[in-house]
């Protein structure tokens, strides 16, 4: 099961959120048969994507990150929304590469130059867009420089996914520590020292720790409160009915050109894969619909 723990250490100048979301990852893996290096980069936004979403205190608030880059992947898009759940897809799903000095998986080389936009749609008129330009492009590190520069938080970002032999994803998860604007410099000191001495996250997710545990080896000695859990899981929202209302909103010349064709369409949902097919009667209903 897959969930997400918020905490607080150091009074309240400090808040946690780790979690535990290799379902999440290797759920998406299956939907769009990612290959390794893939997976890899769509798990990282997919965690840290669903931990900056339970940030969200709105029920209908939501969540965009999407990195556009140079690299062989061509791009990630992850959606959230504040109870937990996420979604996402790679621009390339099947980018194949070397691994990189330290033979692991190049998520950095897959991922390439480029920036990520934060898009938070609060319910307001207009939502919050934030940008940064990728610093490594390996994601965790990019989120910590986007929060310093766009949010103001000073913050460190862990992200990581492991793989099977065969593939399918073994371990996935990360954590988000931020300090609040009236953290005390001993605190500040404190917390250094101890990311200082944190190899990366993989290793703890390798050890099996759960994301209580990955927060008590980070805080443990800093009065930490773990202050709820959230479940959170790959989720996604399409329906035949939705993507009906894409069909309509293309327009009337296009769903008449579509009809004299006299073949089925199908379209698929960017972030989960699903296909929906609408025959030739089933586009002149929409068409009647249109009207």
């Amino acid at each position: 099961m897959d969930y997400i723990v918020r905490a607080t250490a150091a009074d309240g100048q400090i808040r946690a959120f780790a979690a535990t979301t290799r379902e999440t990852v290797e759920t998406a893996r299956q939907d769009h048969n990612t290959s390794p290096v893939a997976t890899a980069a769509l798990g990282r936004l997919l965690t840290a994507g669903a931990m900056m979403g339970v940030m969200m205190k709105g029920d209908k608030d939501l969540l965009t990150l999407r990195i556009h880059a140079g690299g062989p992947l061509n791009g990630i898009t992850v959606t959230a929304d504040s109870k937990g759940n996420v979604k996402g897809y790679v621009g390339n799903p099947d980018v194949v590469i070397p691994a990189n000095k330290k033979g692991k998986l190049d998520v950095a080389g897959a991922v390439g130059v480029g920036f990520m936009d934060v898009i938070k749609d609060l319910g307001l008129k207009e939502p919050y867009v934030g940008q940064c330009v990728l610093q490594t492009s390996e994601i965790a590190e990019d989120l910590t420089y986007y929060f310093a520069t766009s949010e103001q938080v000073p913050s460190s970002v862990g992200l990581g996914v492991l793989m099977n032999k065969d593939n399918t994803v073994r371990q996935a998860g990360g954590f988000i520590i931020q300090l609040m604007p009236f953290c005390d410099e001993k605190v500040i000191e404190k917390l250094e020292q101890r990311l200082a001495e944190v190899n990366s996250v993989t290793a703890f997710l390798d050890e099996g720790l759960t994301p209580e545990q990955i927060l008590e080896k980070l805080l443990g000695d800093m009065d930490l409160v773990i202050n709820d859990t959230v479940p959170t899981q790959f989720y996604c929202n399409c329906s035949r009915e939705r993507v009906s209302k894409a069909l309509i909103a293309v327009g009337r010349k296009e769903l008449n050109e579509m009809i004299q064709e006299g073949k089925p369409v199908e379209l698929k949902c960017h972030f989960c894969n699903s296909a929906y097919e609408f025959s030739t009667e089933d586009l002149k209903e929409l068409l009647r619909k249109s009207k």
